[in-house]
């Protein structure tokens, strides 16, 4: 067994996280930092400052991924990523994204220090938008890399003032013709393993500081709209009602009813914005718009569970004759956590005496579209009572630091392995 590398310093991961804190439109409410904002914008040059000072070469793709490189001894060799995001929800914490991207140059400098030699390039990557804030679409990078957003797609997205992602980028000095550039084909990444906070509370309830990922939950969103016929709430007896609430409220209930009944335990069902008009107390809701957020690690069975809803929307829509329609506005597939990867990380934590967990990740991260073209893993560490995307949003700088140790001693392993020493290739990563 070699030799581990240093430890990480918790005292360089708060000193990153808080100095990319005063980044922030809302201080005193909470993180909030959007897309090529201002905040934004210098938070991008705090990062590549520190990237080059850590003695990464820094390069950024013409959607704006940033990439650190720590080269290898073979350049022909595809590089190993890790990585993560700095842009945030509004009123957020400061760990989501984050602590992936922090900790994965302390991962770095760790490496780099430590003068072991890697066949690989290692890289540290700032994936632009993980979050959906701006433009209404989350994973903007990692979507491009995936190839699965164009120039002419990036035209269409716009923000709540008009302005197109092209034309932001072009503002910004973002090649448009490099655009066609980003995308990623699958063999020119050899591994990708994301650092993150857990976002939920399974790791502190079973008092372990580690979470190896085995695969994440993807989103499938709708926007469902209920037209009944808007009537006083007193003159109008019960029979005669064509209520479009009471219509939702049994269409959401049988989400509920259909996730809990789910044989994956990582499934589940969220109705998360409801709107009832006119929303007066003495009128019955002529129209009522209301959102269902599914997810699941198993494709199959997210799909069945689909089906068997908008069956059930047409059920109701009979019976409570009402007009049901639905907007699907995002299926993403689940994707599976490489077994390779897995086991390295395993290994790791097994070198280190370190307990862990293997657990589906319920929310989504820009691994999900590097998943379509390369390997990857995910390392969790707690949520201080599973708070996320919210301004009490918490992790302890010395469970990063472990995180990042763990991340150090897999991405060196990773990147050491070249065809000839290692016994088998790594397994495509089929997702759903």
């Amino acid at each position: 067994m070699h030799a581990m590398l240093k430890k990480a310093s918790g005292k360089n991961i708060r000193a990153d996280l808080e100095n990319l804190g005063r980044f922030n439109s809302t201080p005193g409410e909470g993180l909030t930092r959007i897309l090529f904002t201002e905040q934004e914008l210098k938070a991008r040059t705090y990062i590549k400052d520190r990237m080059r000072e850590l003695g990464l070469s820094v390069h950024e793709d013409a959607i704006g991924n940033i990439f650190g490189r720590l080269p290898g001894t073979d350049p022909e060799l595809s590089p190993v990523w890790t990585g993560s995001h700095i842009d945030t929800v509004p009123h957020a914490g400061q760990f989501d994204g984050m602590a992936g991207v922090v900790g994965g140059m302390e991962a770095l400098r760790l490496i780099g220090e430590s003068g072991r030699p890697h066949a690989r390039d290692l890289e540290v990557v700032v994936f632009t938008s993980e979050e959906p804030t701006r433009f209404g679409k989350g994973c903007l990078g990692s979507r491009a890399l995936a190839g699965d957003l164009t120039r002419d797609e990036a035209a269409a997205l716009t923000d709540a003032g008009g302005n197109t992602l092209r034309d932001v980028l072009a503002e910004l000095g973002y090649d448009e013709d490099g655009f066609s550039e980003i995308k990623r084909e699958r063999g020119s990444v050899y591994a990708c393993v994301e650092l993150h906070i857990e976002q939920g509370a399974v790791l502190e309830n079973l008092g372990i500081k580690t979470g190896v990922v085995t695969a994440i939950s993807a989103p499938t969103d709708l926007r469902v709209t209920v037209k009944g016929t808007q009537q006083h709430a007193g003159a109008t007896p019960m029979y005669l009602r064509k209520d479009a609430l009471t219509a939702a409220a049994r269409i959401m209930l049988k989400a509920e009813e259909l996730a809990r009944r789910a044989e994956n335990v990582s499934t589940v069902a969220t109705v998360g914005a409801v709107r009832a008009y006119p929303g007066a107390t003495n009128v019955i809701p002529g129209r009522v718009e209301f959102s269902v957020d599914l997810r699941s690690s198993d494709l199959q069975e997210k799909n069945g569970i689909l089906e068997t809803l908008r069956c059930y929307m047409e059920f109701t829509a009979l019976e409570c004759d009402v007009d049901i329609s639905e907007e699907t506005v995002c299926h993403e597939h689940p994707a599976r956590a490489d077994s390779h990867i897995i086991q390295a990380i395993r290994t790791v934590c097994d070198e280190k005496n370190e307990p862990y967990h293997l657990m589906v990740s319920g929310a989504y991260h820009d691994s999900m579209f590097v998943a379509r073209f390369a390997p990857f893993g995910m390392i969790f560490v707690p949520s201080r009572g599973g708070i996320s995307h919210h301004r009490d949003e918490w992790t302890d700088y010395g469970d990063i630091a472990l995180g990042a140790d763990i991340l150090a001693e897999t991405l060196l392993r990773l990147s050491s392995e070249t065809p000839e020493t290692k016994e088998t290739s790594i397994p495509s990563n089929e997702n759903g």
